[in-house]
């Protein structure tokens, strides 16, 4: 076996899908499975972004594009931006790379290093930990609290920089929890960071579209005093559906847009033409079906939290955000990773650990119901029956 360094083998993994994988082998074995595991929108990537993309291909665009982007997508997400936003942003500064993990991955490695430290929500997006420890920085985690709604805290924020801090991750609405954190939360961490002006952040808001309950969505492109160090993750995967397209964009301070491009023609060239044109029909077309999907999560959302809120020793607040339910289940005395492995050899329901998400996790699981509304309530019933036959410890 060839050496490995050491960074591998400080590099995780994102047990969504090693869930899939088992549940895609009990399937194949007989068994009935309701996947509530996986974070994928359960819809169809709207037909005419589909056919921007195959038009694309007819009209010709086979060939390597900039690595930052088409310019006519970049400029179709400055103007989206700008509407939804009210808010101007530069083209240039926006770089179009294939999914969101990849903007993770850039920054991590910009502002990662040994003795650097980088604060990251937990529970949260099991890549953000990851790639901070294969940085080699200190992973430092903000924990997030079911009395809060899984709102992050600009206090608790704040009070765990210092001065190896190079970069801070928020994200909302969030993964795995559903939370939203409010704009006044936002306005007090943005006052905040004025105190350390050498701390980037990077905004995870790829769930920016995905709120309920008359949410608006807010965004730190809010504030110009930050702009000069705030990166905001977006993309299409989960707004339109278009999960295995790889699609995702940026947007950059100026001074770190050189930086991001070089890593992406070090790391992937460009994204491919096809699916740039159908980004650029999915921002400029209809949003009928976008609008439609977001309908039916929310649809989704109140009957899942009901239901599980009728379990024994099981509680759910709700989400005010995102597809996710993350539910309480330390009443029922089993840990996470054990009630996930059991949901799913035994009821043949595919949940998440909370765990996989982070030490903070311990307590709950992750549901996704970016699933059938019918699915979903019978996925809560063979837990119910489960946690019947099985009691609690």
């Amino acid at each position: 076996m060839p050496r490995l360094t050491a960074a591998m083998s400080r590099l995780g993994s994102e047990s969504a899908f090693e869930v899939l994988a088992r549940a895609k082998a009990l399937e194949a074995s007989g068994k009935s499975v309701i996947n509530l595991g996986i974070g994928q929108p359960d819809f169809k990537t709207p037909g005419h972004v589909v056919e921007a993309a195959v038009k694309a291909l007819r009209d010709g665009h086979h060939g390597y594009t900039p690595a930052n982007g088409l310019p006519e997508l970049r400029e179709a997400v400055s103007a989206d931006l700008g509407k939804r936003y009210r808010t101007t942003v530069d083209p240039d500064c926006v770089v179009v790379v294939p999914g969101g993990k990849v903007t993770m991955f850039f920054a991590v490695l910009m502002f990662g290093e040994p003795g650097a430290e980088i604060i990251y929500p937990n529970p949260g997006f099991p890549i953000y930990e990851s790639v901070i420890r294969f940085s080699g920085a200190r992973p430092v985690p903000l924990p997030l609290r079911e009395d809060a709604g899984f709102a992050f805290s600009a206090e608790a924020v704040l009070e765990r920089v210092n001065e190896n801090t190079r970069l801070i991750i928020v994200n909302s609405p969030a993964n795995p929890t559903g939370g939203v954190t409010p704009k006044a939360e936002m306005d007090k961490l943005a006052a905040g960071l004025e105190r350390f002006p050498g701390v980037a952040v990077l905004s995870d808001e790829i769930y920016s579209r995905m709120l309920y309950d008359g949410r608006a969505h807010a965004t730190m492109l809010a504030y110009p005093a930050l702009r000069d160090r705030v990166i905001v993750l977006d993309g299409w995967s989960k707004t339109y559906a278009m999960t295995g397209w790889r699609l995702g964009f940026a947007v950059w301070p100026k001074a770190l847009v050189e930086h991001a491009t070089r890593l992406a023609i070090n790391c992937h060239s460009c994204v491919n033409a096809a699916t740039q044109w159908a980004g650029i029909a999915a921002l400029e077309g209809p949003q009928d079906s976008a609008e439609a999907m977001v309908a039916a999560f929310d649809e989704r959302r109140r009957a899942l939290v009901t239901t599980l809120n009728d379990l024994p020793d099981v509680s759910c607040v709700v989400p005010g955000g995102a597809f996710y339910a993350f539910p309480n289940i330390a009443a029922t005395g089993f840990s996470a990773k054990e009630l996930e492995v059991r949901l799913l050899e035994e009821a043949g329901v595919a949940t998440i650990a909370g765990t996989s998400f982070g030490a903070q996790g311990e307590g709950y699981l992750r549901l996704s119901y970016a699933n059938s509304k019918e699915n979903c309530l019978a996925a809560v019933e063979r837990m119910g029956e489960w946690l019947q036959e099985n009691g609690t410890r």
